[in-house]
């Protein structure tokens, strides 16, 4: 079925109950006095602003842009693009698209004019919904993209150059329109991250999409009583296919704007959420917090929360372990997944598999998975290779790049460009990116393990292991490290850590700066390799 067949069930099977719940911890409303069944609530402070809609009002919202989209002329196939922060309106535009037969396409809220531009144009949308903090670089582009395009802006005070979304949708039926999506259709595109230069189109069909729900509630047991924790950005697939789990089992999800730490243990306690997914840097501050004393697991209700789950990223071992000091009783997962995948879980850990923390884990639920040579040969179990995934979630290609899809697909396989291996019991070890592995001296040094050993200095707060040229080796590992706020420490210090590694794993150069990353919590390291390989280093140094 197509995924819009859920939202349709949980509308006629859940209508009355919540189904998405907003909340902005940045901005404070006044208080409401409201009734808990015959108790009298009277707030004695301002709380964060806080919004929610049922099942019904969704699906109900999202006929309406279905509605409005095919009486502008919006037809099975063509493309929708939606450029907007976490917020109610998100996803009935997202699932309105989806109903047309159109291709919805999100876009990531960090993007420039120009790559807006040319995400529009490589994606063929015919349509832009994009909300009040993209006012300034949508209108930079509008010669470029609005003479052929429909602007549809969700917010107040809509800009001279665009429409209202809410006065274009008011009048609009909101009945389901009499459209046949099927699982075979185009659904979306989602584009990559983008660290090696402008992103690729990832384009996903409802079999794709569906994949996903089915094996989020699979992996994670999710049940019509949990309430999911969504933090990341939903224009990208790590939020959307995990929140699936919650369309899949018609439960709430909370869209929490922001990730300071304290803004998510009141999310957790005041909804009382049962699953959140976390990213390693979120994570990581929660516990410096935690550890510094900032915050208090102390009268939270957090005794229903049942699982923390981590993708995106290699996961240190030692950050687990970390989280499981606070929160004993609560199960862990790792996912591991690509756009091109359909996000995460074609590889994932288990609940069940705790004591295999640092595995990324084995073949997801309707995957499968081989390690290969760079003659597509399987490795020997315990040998490097790239890591292959198959299955009902792998992408139909990359939009209008033939040559990067054939590139990538191979027999029906899809080649991640990540480098992995087997242990003895069948778990897959994430061992780094093909394109980040450091050759010196003749050795292939993969940083993901430079990096989960030094992640575990109680003093490093996060770490990146990079290759710098070197005259004689070719390449030497450096280590960008950020140290815990409070925390000092030197390179001698440091360097005498590294004696537990084996001689040619140890970095041969030092940096104490910032580790930056993206917004799916990936750790930029072109950036890095572009500022410390370019002649750079003395000045990012004095800057940090």
């Amino acid at each position: 079925m197509p995924i819009t067949d859920l939202l349709e069930r949980n509308s006629k099977l859940y209508g009355g109950e919540t189904c998405l719940v907003e909340i902005n911890p940045e901005v404070q409303e006044e208080p409401r006095v409201t009734w808990r069944e015959y108790e009298l609530i009277q707030p004695t402070s301002s709380v964060p602003y806080r919004r929610q809609i049922t099942w019904s009002v969704f699906d109900e919202k999202a006929n309406r842009v279905a509605n409005m989209l095919l009486g502008r002329g919006i037809r099975k196939g063509q493309k929708c693009a939606v450029l907007l922060m976490n917020c109610l309106e998100w996803l009935p535009i997202y699932f309105g698209i989806l109903k047309t037969g159109a291709v919805a396409v999100p876009l990531n809220f960090r993007y420039t004019a120009s790559e807006i531009e040319y995400c529009v144009k490589l994606a063929d949308a015919d349509v832009l919904f994009f909300g009040p903090e993209f006012i300034g670089r949508v209108e930079d582009i509008v010669p470029q993209i609005g003479r052929d395009r429909l602007l549809f802006f969700v917010g107040d005070s809509c800009p001279s150059f665009a429409e209202s979304y809410s006065e274009a949708v008011a009048n609009c039926s909101s009945s389901a329109p009499k459209v046949l999506v099927e699982d075979t259709d185009e659904a979306a595109i989602y584009y990559s991250s983008g660290t090696t230069g402008f992103p690729k189109a990832i384009l996903l069909d409802h079999t794709a999409l569906m994949q996903s729900a089915r094996m989020e509630a699979a992996h994670h047991a999710t049940t019509h009583d949990d309430v999911f924790l969504c933090i990341p950005p939903l224009y990208h697939t790590g939020a959307k296919m995990h929140w699936f789990g919650s369309l899949y089992t018609g439960s709430r999800a909370i869209l929490l704007k922001g990730n300071k730490p304290r803004a998510i243990l009141d999310a957790i306690s005041t909804e009382r959420c049962t699953i959140v997914w976390l990213l390693v840097p979120w994570c990581q501050d929660l516990l410096a917090a935690l550890d510094r004393g900032e915050l208090s697991l102390e009268n939270r209700n957090i005794g229903q929360l049942r699982l923390m789950h981590i993708g995106a990223q290699p996961v240190p071992p030692s950050l687990v372990k970390h989280w499981l000091d606070y929160f004993p009783d609560v199960k862990y997962d790792t996912n591991y997944g690509l756009s091109e995948s359909t996000g995460p879980g074609c590889v994932h850990l288990g609940m069940e598999n705790i004591h295999k923390v640092g595995a990324i884990g084995k073949p997801g639920f309707g995957w499968e998975c081989k390690i290969v040579d760079e003659r597509d040969q399987p490795v020997a179990r315990g040998s490097v290779g790239e890591l292959c995934v198959k299955g009902p979630g792998v992408m139909r290609c990359y939009y209008h790049d033939e040559k990067a899809t054939a590139e990538t697909l191979i027999d029906g396989w899809l080649h991640t460009g990540d480098m992995a291996m087997t242990d003895e019991d069948g778990f897959i070890f994430l061992v780094d990116r093909k394109k980040d592995v450091i050759i010196s001296g003749g050795e292939n040094l993969y940083p993901v393990q430079i990096e989960n050993f030094l992640a575990a200095n109680p003093k490093i707060h996060d770490v990146a292991v990079i290759g710098l040229p070197d005259h004689r080796l070719g390449e030497i590992a450096a280590a960008v490290i950020q140290l815990k706020e409070g925390a000092e420490a030197t390179e001698d210090e440091i360097n005498e850590y590294c004696l537990g590694l084996p001689r040619y794993k140890r970095p041969r150069k030092l940096i104490f700066a910032k580790v930056p990353r993206n917004p799916t919590g990936k750790i930029e390291k072109p950036k890095l390799r572009e500022i410390y390989g370019g002649g750079r280093l003395v000045e990012a140094q004095n800057k940090a």
